[in-house]
């Protein structure tokens, strides 16, 4: 079944009408008429099931037949990343990461960024398509670029990857559930300064194995070993 996307449907809704974006992909694209069915995602824990009632390209309407309601985990898995110079590098990052289950997203503006801007809603409808393909009912939260200083003020406890030399814990035996982001440097990695600020407010430093990765990779790494400690709560839990 197709699915489509909608940040403003909700569960009190009869009807709805498709943004034009998704009107023209279900009409013109797709060729779908009155009588298909087509699921909805509202990135908000829904998913409804829906009958087309006016295949209008330009305002497609649909009649609610049934929804589902995911409740939103307390967990969290926040990546906050310097963007590389490449974006398809970051792209990918971003579509992968959804596919695994990261909720949170941070851009950092570090002092060795080659990229000091981001295209946010190119990133968010790469998103949106991942969460779809991936059939998430939670679209990840994505921050925009934030000055290192201001999100270590705002977020004083996490984790930090860095090359530097020094002891190093891991994400598997440090991560915390809750309001615990880990920071992945760009592609110069953080200055000393900033992996000390780091350091001085609560974060500890933590080892992604001996090879040394790509900024993308760090993070795709983080977030599946993140990944794995939550799994491990949940199966404790029950």
């Amino acid at each position: 079944m197709h699915l489509f996307y909608d940040p403003t449907i909700n569960s009190t809704d009869k009807t709805h009408t498709l943004s034009e974006e998704e009107s023209k992909h279900a009409c013109r694209v797709l060729r779908l008429k009155e009588g298909d069915e087509i699921a909805l995602l509202n990135g908000n824990g829904f998913e409804f099931l829906a009958r087309i009632s006016d295949s209008n390209p330009k305002k497609c309407t649909v009649e609610i037949v049934s929804f589902k309601e995911e409740q939103k985990s307390p967990y969290a898995i926040h990546i906050a990343i310097a963007p590389t110079k490449n974006n398809d590098r970051i792209e990918w990052f971003l579509e992968k990461a959804t596919e695994i289950g990261i909720t949170d997203i941070t851009f950092l503006l570090c002092s060795n960024n080659e990229r000091k801007q981001t295209k946010d809603e190119r990133f968010e409808k790469i998103l949106i398509s991942a969460m779809k393909q991936s059939k998430r009912l939670f679209l990840p939260k994505l921050n925009t670029l934030t000055p290192f200083k201001e999100f270590i003020s705002k977020y004083p406890t996490g984790l930090i990857a860095h090359c530097y030399e020094g002891a190093k814990t891991t994400i598997t035996t440090d991560f915390k559930t809750t309001n615990f982001p880990i920071l992945i440097g760009p592609e110069g990695d953080f200055t000393l300064s900033e992996v000390e600020l780091a350091l001085q407010t609560g974060y500890k430093t933590i080892s992604l194995g001996e090879n040394r990765l790509r900024t993308e990779t760090a993070g795709l790494y983080s977030c599946m070993q993140a990944k794995m400690v939550l799994e491990g709560e949940v199966r404790d839990r029950v």
